[in-house]
């Protein structure tokens, strides 16, 4: 089902849901996926309508929920407006097609979102397409604020022993404010995290390069397990050091951001970038890096483990 519906102070969106969740998407401004929850759930992702960046481009809005951005980030470009309103398509009964019309930074945007007739699984698909005069090497960047308090958690890779495997496995990439003593970051041996902490405004990022395949948002109010799901491309490459996942948070909001891999685009060529998303309800984590494991696991019982062993 699709229907017009107004969200957020905005008047013009639409609704796409089944009988498990729904995902609301604005045509006034985006594209931009402004709410996924489960029906009659609150929002899980983030409302942030007060937040404001000027740059000489302009007014750039976070807005909340979910965006599409071009990386490696830069000022300005990274933070072209995309405040006007968005060219759209219904696709069927399940799916909608936003297209944001080239932005001041030479960019056009596209973003399709499909609802599967059961569950909760949303697929978001991102393209980005160069309308520059010149050749440009970039890649998607879709980036999902999401609602505290929680914390993001990614995967680390299997265990193997010293004895079995001597070179590295993944990069873990810093920025110049992260700090691994700040207690919002947790460095476990089955995953990484980040928790948001009101109390804490300054920002807070790291990244890795994720070979599996999933990142996951555990909130802790709604006991809520949020899952979204990207490939890896063993011979591609990746900005930003490699780290194909990147998480942050400021405040009271995280961010899960998952990207494509690099890609030299000539004007007009284009790149693609999907996710798939999935909610999972009465998730407890528990104490411990096993006992949040065993809790993923067993959300995944009617299907295959997403957790490596």
């Amino acid at each position: 089902m699709i229907e017009r519906v107004s969200f957020g102070g905005l008047p013009n969106c639409y609704r796409i849901a089944n009988a498990t969740a729904d995902a609301i998407v604005s045509t006034d401004i985006g594209p931009r996926i402004v709410r996924y929850g489960f029906i009659d759930g609150e929002n899980l992702l983030a409302e942030l309508p007060h937040l404001t960046i000027s740059t000489s481009l302009g007014d750039w809005k976070p807005w909340g929920g979910h965006r599409l951005w071009v990386a490696p980030e830069h000022m300005p470009e990274s933070y072209a407006p995309d405040n006007g309103p968005v060219r759209f398509e219904l696709l069927g009964d399940s799916a909608i097609q936003l297209d944001q019309p080239v932005d001041v930074a030479g960019y056009e945007k596209r973003m399709t979102l499909e609802l599967a007739s059961e569950g909760s699984n949303l697929s978001v698909r991102h393209r980005v397409i160069n309308r520059r005069k010149s050749t440009v090497e970039i890649a998607p960047w879709g980036i999902t604020a999401v609602n505290g308090p929680g914390e993001t958690l990614v995967p680390q890779e299997p265990f193997q022993s010293h004895d079995d495997y001597l070179l590295p496995v993944r990069a873990l990439v810093l920025w110049s404010f992260t700090d691994l003593t700040d207690p919002r970051i947790r460095l476990g041996r089955k995953f990484l995290r980040l928790r948001a902490d009101a109390a804490r405004p300054e920002p807070q990022k790291f990244g890795v390069s994720n070979r599996q395949g999933w990142c996951a948002f555990h909130q802790e109010k709604s006991r809520q397990l949020f899952v979204k799901r990207h490939t890896w491309e063993t011979e591609a490459v990746y900005a930003d050091e490699g780290a194909n996942f990147q998480t942050y948070t400021a405040g009271t909001y995280l961010e899960l951001e998952t990207l494509g891999a690099l890609q030299r685009l000539a004007p007009g060529e284009s790149a693609d970038h999907t996710e798939t998303w999935q909610l999972f309800s009465d998730i407890d984590l528990g104490p411990t890096d096993d006992t949040a494991r065993a809790a993923i696991e067993n959300a995944f019982t009617s299907s295959r483990s997403i957790v490596s062993a």
